[in-house]
């Protein structure tokens, strides 16, 4: 038996999930955090890592901070959807808060490096991901200095795995560039991004 019209009009909207990514100071926080401001509802599913919590950071905001005893007795226990060491550090997604984050019925956001999304699209292959790149490397590497909070070495190590990333790009669904002074201008397309899939005729639930 076929569906009314008024019962095609009620149909509630799975959530989406929806991982964003990009390279090491290319903007993903001040993304996110610009969405919200616009009143576009999500849930944000914070990463766990093992590296030291940095002097502007709040745990439970950034990050969950947790030392690298703990993060490993976690692995063992297969607590993490995805988990990759990064810059010698371990970064992972809890999967209790990931499914939590879907419960509530809202739209569920990931901000995870290049090879956890990776991981992610193997994981949940209907995944939304979406790749921030910057609109040059001379202003990644602008960032990335003004951030003062790697040693020489460290940073150096970041431009180059910012470079290897950028490569990457084309593995998303999408990419966005978050041009200088014009920020306004990503959060648009982001937004505009998770509308239009919204509007898939065909989008399974997601399942973990």
């Amino acid at each position: 038996m076929q569906d009314s019209l008024d019962d095609l009009y009620h149909v509630p909207r799975p959530p989406l999930l929806v991982v964003i990514s990009g390279p090491s100071g290319v903007g993903k926080d001040t993304m996110l955090i610009r969405t919200k401001e616009r009143g576009f509802e999500f849930m944000f599913v914070v990463t766990m890592t093992s590296r030291a919590r940095r002097p502007n950071e709040i745990d439970g905001r950034d990050y969950f901070f947790v030392s690298r005893q703990k993060f490993e007795g976690l692995i063992a226990n297969n607590e993490f959807l995805e988990h990759s060491v990064v810059y010698g550090d371990y970064k992972g997604i809890p999967k209790s808060q990931v499914r939590e984050a879907m419960a509530s019925g809202n739209d569920v956001v990931m901000r995870i490096d290049v090879q956890g999304a990776a991981k992610i699209r193997q994981i949940v292959p209907n995944v939304v991901t979406i790749f921030l790149m910057p609109d040059s490397e001379d202003e990644l590497i602008r960032r990335l200095v003004e951030r003062k909070t790697e040693t020489a070495e460290g940073l150096q190590r970041r431009i180059a795995t910012a470079r290897d990333e950028m490569k990457r790009r084309y593995e998303f669904d999408y990419v966005v560039v978050n041009h200088v002074n014009h920020q306004d201008d990503a959060v648009d397309e982001i937004i505009a991004i998770i509308r239009a899939e919204h509007c898939r005729s065909r989008r399974t639930p997601i399942v973990l």
